[in-house]
């Protein structure tokens, strides 16, 4: 079989799609033997995780290391989520993976994140790696990825999100994040106002923690920044080349991490500065050439709308924005709605090829109902599309050359006009 039956296979295997448990996932792992003979980085949080990843992977490939990253979900291509060294690995060479998988789980039911994260751990595994990044999935200690120790944990900013598995609140699903920490090993967590949840678990099972604000800091003007740790500094850095106000958030987090294994993997100033300069991820806001001008961003919560919604802010005046927005059904649609309505004039809301999203229909309902006590730049209007790409020729057709479009929301809603692009 070829990847792609692979991956239709995997959908098959198990009745729900997410299933909160390590105990097969761990059974399956032991009966591969899989196991990394090099420092492995696991990363969670609710937002941030994908540009902390790109840039832990890029600052280590500055310095010469070779690099093992899985990140998830992919935009246009399965093949994304497995990177060696910068590159994305070709189908061909994960199919013996699966097939690896396959016949070492036996009776045992996977869900398909369980399935293919043991398959491109697996792949990794057999690579001749100085460094292993590992993205965390939606949640920490029951996630297929926490079946890793990981030699550090590296905790990005939390949210409420996914609150019918994580827990109703910062406290709770912050226990649910630290639960890829390990007694005795290193932590980071780049919160700069973190639960306590995550500080007590840390001290249960003495951990190395260090926290933004306390063990490390950074501050910066227009032109630079600066980063101090617990014994290194660095100074007269440019800014990450990932645009968004919550960058150097990211990026602080990140310089922790490499303080905290510098005995393993130490990285100089030059690795710092041509890494953070060349780091490249698509989908976080994300600004394509030409006119109107189109941002792409895969904020699809609250707290990262919010923060989309202060880089729109930043990136000067625009006539009028149109917004091509497709989400989930169990996303926290209202506090989206709050924060972005301010910056739309339009919205093209979008279905979505999956069965977990709200119709565009629903998506319209939803926000009309809430318009009376949404911040709006006035006459605001709607329309529904059977696709993100029908949504962005919709937009394209009614702005002008000043104006702007933002595609947002799910990864599905910025990968199908990603992938329309790739096509042409």
């Amino acid at each position: 079989m070829n990847l792609n039956n692979w991956l239709a296979h995997c959908e098959r295997l198990h009745p729900k799609t997410i299933d909160m448990t390590l105990d097969r996932v761990n059974t399956v792992r032991d009966r591969l033997g899989l196991r990394f003979n090099t420092p492995v980085i696991s990363v969670a949080g609710t937002n941030g995780k994908g540009s902390t990843c790109a840039m832990l992977d890029a600052v280590a490939r500055a310095a010469g290391y070779r690099v093992g990253l899985y990140s998830k979900p992919h935009l246009v291509h399965f093949e994304e989520r497995c990177r060696v060294n910068g590159e994305m690995v070709s189908a061909e060479s994960l199919v013996p993976h699966f097939e690896a998988v396959e016949a070492a789980r036996g009776e045992i039911t996977l869900t398909y994140f369980e399935f293919t994260t043991l398959a491109i751990m697996r792949r990794l595994s057999q690579e001749p790696l100085d460094l292993v990044i590992l993205e965390v999935g939606m949640g920490g200690r029951l996630d297929a990825v926490n079946a890793i120790d990981a030699d550090l944990a590296l905790i990005t900013s939390i949210d409420l999100d996914h609150v019918e598995f994580l827990g109703p609140d910062r406290e709770s699903i912050g226990r649910e994040k630290a639960g890829i920490l390990r007694a005795g090993r290193l932590a980071v967590c780049s919160d700069p106002m973190p639960p306590a949840s995550i500080a007590a678990e840390a001290a249960r099972l003495g951990v190395d923690l260090r926290q933004s604000g306390r063990d490390f800091r950074f501050e910066g003007d227009r032109q630079q920044w600066r980063w101090e740790g617990r014994s290194r500094r660095f100074a007269g850095l440019a800014y990450p080349a990932l645009r968004g106000v919550n960058q150097l958030l990211n990026a602080a987090g990140v310089l922790a991490a490499f303080e905290a294994l510098h005995d393993r993997l130490p990285i100089n100033a030059q690795a710092v500065r041509a890494g953070l300069a060349l780091v490249d991820l698509p989908g976080r806001f994300q600004v394509l050439p030409g006119q109107p001008a189109v941002v792409l961003d895969v904020a699809h919560n609250p707290h990262a709308v919010a923060a989309l919604a202060q880089n729109l802010d930043q990136m000067g005046f625009s006539p009028r924005t149109r917004a091509v927005f497709g989400a989930m059904a169990d996303k926290a649609l209202d506090g989206v709605f709050a924060a972005i309505s301010p910056w739309v004039d339009h919205w093209c809301f979008t279905d979505l090829p999956t069965p977990r999203a709200a119709r565009a229909a629903e998506l319209s309902q939803r926000w009309a109902a809430l318009q009376p006590g949404l911040k709006t730049p006035g006459a605001v209007t709607v329309s529904e599309h059977a696709d993100p790409v029908q949504a962005l020729a919709y937009a394209r057709a009614l702005s002008e050359p000043a104006d702007r479009i933002l595609v947002f929301g799910s990864f599905y809603t910025v990968g199908a006009v990603l992938g329309s692009m790739s096509q042409r």
